[in-house]
């Protein structure tokens, strides 16, 4: 099925995380991605049993050796027709392959060239390594994450790798590809995940400079309102609450017959412990299912606290098919959605090097030069 990006042709230099989350969204939107693995990850494995690493979903996969001549020659001619090109080396790593942008712009004008980093392509950390919970925690975020009196909460790799690195990087490169239809040039992306956690940040930063976000764990969004945060049942499952507006908070309080229980102004801090003493308490009377009887699909702004192997059967998530069962593994479906051009996953994913042949002869590449790239060990 045609997505919005149907006729973009995209090349992924195989990565981990952010990098293939990129390639993924814009697969899921028509693109035609080309993931180029390294040899010695060239799997053996039967392609007629799919891969579970649905990350790499929707692009084939083929196997070079960036290490030999040939092999970023070959790079390189998939580069002149390309109208994308995404990596996540180290700074400086692209450029020594051989692949770095100046080549590949040289060969091609047009070319939009994304680059995925922790800590962007210069400044004093460019040459160190890290992970998300580093790049998060020098943004300025990870230091939100978490209750007042205890240590910060790393949330997995979501804010970094993936909302501040990945979609970040796939809004890049479709920024680029509208303004190279428009100029007929190409142009780096510079996608850093620092920055990207920062600008996920943005509204806080604005709490901050209005004076309104005090100490860790002690304003609304960060658990330390009552009315914000999640609660035990008595089925040691939980529920969470975001009645944050007084018209939502007041039909929480109505909904749970504390109406009338004389408490304190919703955002009168001094109130809060009282509030959260009895929030606790009370939920704790029921099971999450009870609950949910009382106050799913209502203003008092709740919803069940649902795991991996719950969400898929949820009324609502099962409505929308927000979570699919596609080749035979449950996963997110493709987002956002289009009334006309939908996205869809195109294929399951790939085993590295599966699709090396019937993807450079798709290319342009003649069998005689097939048969000379892998007998030099350029291709597998």
């Amino acid at each position: 099925m045609p997505g919005p990006l149907q006729g973009v042709k995209v090349i992924e230099i195989a990565g981990i995380g952010p990098g293939p989350f990129t390639a993924m969204m814009l697969a899921d939107m028509g693109a035609d991605v080309i993931r180029v693995d390294r040899p010695q990850a060239v799997s053996t494995a039967d392609p007629a049993k799919p891969s579970l690493e649905v990350l790499n979903r929707g692009r084939r996969s083929i196997g070079v050796d960036l290490k030999q001549t040939e092999g970023v020659e070959t790079v390189l001619r998939l580069v002149d027709q390309a109208d994308a090109l995404i990596e996540g080396f180290r700074p400086g790593v692209a450029e020594r392959l051989g692949i770095g942008p100046d080549t590949c712009l040289a060969r091609n004008p047009r070319l939009v060239y994304g680059r995925m980093t922790g800590w962007g392509q210069e400044g004093p950390y460019a040459q160190a390594a890290g992970h998300d919970i580093n790049y998060i925690a020098l943004a300025g975020a990870l230091a939100h994450f978490g209750r007042a009196g205890t240590k910060p909460t790393p949330p997995i790799n979501i804010v970094g790798d993936f909302g501040g690195g990945g979609m970040l990087l796939a809004f890049g490169v479709v920024c680029g590809l509208l303004e190279a239809g428009r100029s007929g040039k190409g142009q780096v992306i510079d996608a850093a995940m620092v920055d990207g956690a920062a600008i996920l940040m943005t509204m806080i930063w604005g709490f901050h400079a209005l004076g309104v976000w005090g100490e860790f764990g002690t304003n609304v969004l960060d658990t330390g309102a009552p009315f914000y945060d999640t609660y035990e049942t008595a089925d040691g499952r939980f529920v969470s609450l975001g009645s944050l507006e007084p018209q939502f908070y007041a039909e929480l309080l109505q909904r749970l017959g504390l109406a009338d229980d004389g408490l304190a102004a919703q955002m009168d801090q001094s109130g809060w412990p009282v509030l959260r003493e009895k929030l606790t308490a009370l939920f704790k009377t029921k099971t999450r299912d009870e609950w949910c009887e009382v106050l799913e699909m209502t203003d008092a702004c709740f919803a069940p606290v649902l795991t991996m192997d719950e969400a898929p059967q949820h009324p609502h998530v099962k409505a929308r098919g927000t979570i699919v069962k596609e080749h035979g593994v449950m996963q997110p479906a493709p987002a956002p959605r289009f009334s006309r051009t939908p996205g869809a996953i195109q294929c399951p994913p790939a085993w590295p090097g599966q699709h090396t042949d019937e993807t450079l002869l798709a290319w342009g590449f003649s069998p005689a030069e097939l048969a000379e790239l892998r007998e030099t060990g350029a291709i597998k």
